[in-house]
């Protein structure tokens, strides 16, 4: 079959290691890896859960439970410094960098929202090739040790972007195991879905042909890396890190399956690398003639979900 132009849509999957707590080093990273991306005339990049500034792998080697230690008030009050404030203009280079160069962008932040005090999120944030931030989904619940320094997010950013022919959306890491979670997004048409993780390939290799075939949609797996030199010395407590963590916490595993399941691009490990690949989207039509979760496979007057898109706020003010 001849394929339409139209129909397809050419995707950039970078796999790399932040500069680790450091969030302008970081974005620079990202910046260059959009830049690389835009001269093979990628329309979409995306980049691992919490790339920006960084996964917090301490927390699992330094006692993070420790209650009111003062290594974890340290090391955390650290991270904090290092977070995403989108009010504050933390993206706007960034998003003035897509809008250039006409792509659209998943990127993985910690994000400190101005009016949730100092908590953190996990947050994936969508950005359109219009440069216009589409979504911030704030991660639903933090995973295990995750919940020591993250806070629970909502169901805001749970949204899908037309682009293109697709319509495309993305989870953080373990909510990529949520099927409610997943069922909003199917509802809402996507058939492109972006899953952001740490960086695993115990993560993406079996979860990503399943998701495609469950989905009827093009599923790309986010890795980023980590290694135990990627550790700076100048961040606090930086030699006990070290000497804690494993040589490679994350080794990567990013990889992208058709919706028949098979794969466009098998999970790579243990090295930074920037691939490519144009999807179809006759591919998905073909496959929804077998099975469309939301479509001729759904059974809405029998089962149906509800979803509250309200931002969580601890403050309403009515003003005169």
């Amino acid at each position: 079959m001849k394929n339409n132009k139209n129909d397809t849509l050419k995707v950039a999957l970078p796999q790399i290691a932040p500069v680790w707590l450091d969030k302008i080093a970081t974005l620079e990273k990202v910046k260059a890896q959009i830049e690389r991306a835009a001269k093979e005339g990628a329309q979409l990049i995306a980049f691992g859960e919490a790339l920006v500034p960084g996964y917090p792998f301490w927390v699992e080697v330094t006692g993070g439970a420790t209650f009111n230690d003062e290594r974890q008030k340290e090391i955390h009050a650290y991270y904090q410094s290092q977070s995403v404030c989108i009010e504050d203009g933390d993206l706007n280079n960034l998003c003035a960098l897509l809008k250039k160069n006409n792509m659209a962008c998943y990127l993985g932040i910690i994000e400190a929202p101005r009016d949730r005090g100092q908590s953190l999120y996990c947050s994936y944030v969508y950005i359109g090739p219009d440069g216009k931030i589409g979504s911030v989904h704030r991660k639903l619940v933090p995973t295990y040790e995750e919940r020591l320094v993250w806070a629970i997010g909502d169901g805001n950013g749970l949204r899908t972007h037309s682009l293109g022919a697709f319509t495309v959306g993305g989870l953080n890491c373990w909510e990529n195991w949520m099927p409610l979670t997943r069922a909003a997004l199917y509802a809402q048409g996507e058939d492109f879905h972006i899953a952001g993780w740490p960086g695993s390939l115990r993560n993406t290799e079996d979860i990503t042909p399943f998701l495609a075939k469950e989905g009827r949609s093009y599923t790309m797996s986010v890795s980023s890396l980590m290694r135990r030199d990627d550790v700076p010395d100048d961040i606090p407590y930086a030699k006990e890190i070290k000497t804690a963590l494993s040589k490679m916490p994350a080794d990567g595993g990013s990889c992208l399956a058709a919706p028949d399941g098979s794969w466009v691009l098998p999970p790579e490990t243990g090295v930074e690398n920037l691939r490519f690949a144009e999807i179809d989207h006759a591919f998905v039509r073909r496959e929804r003639q077998l099975f469309d979760p939301a479509g001729h496979y759904s059974r809405p007057e029998v089962l149906s979900l509800n979803i509250d898109r309200t931002r969580q706020t601890c403050l309403t003010i009515k003003d005169e």
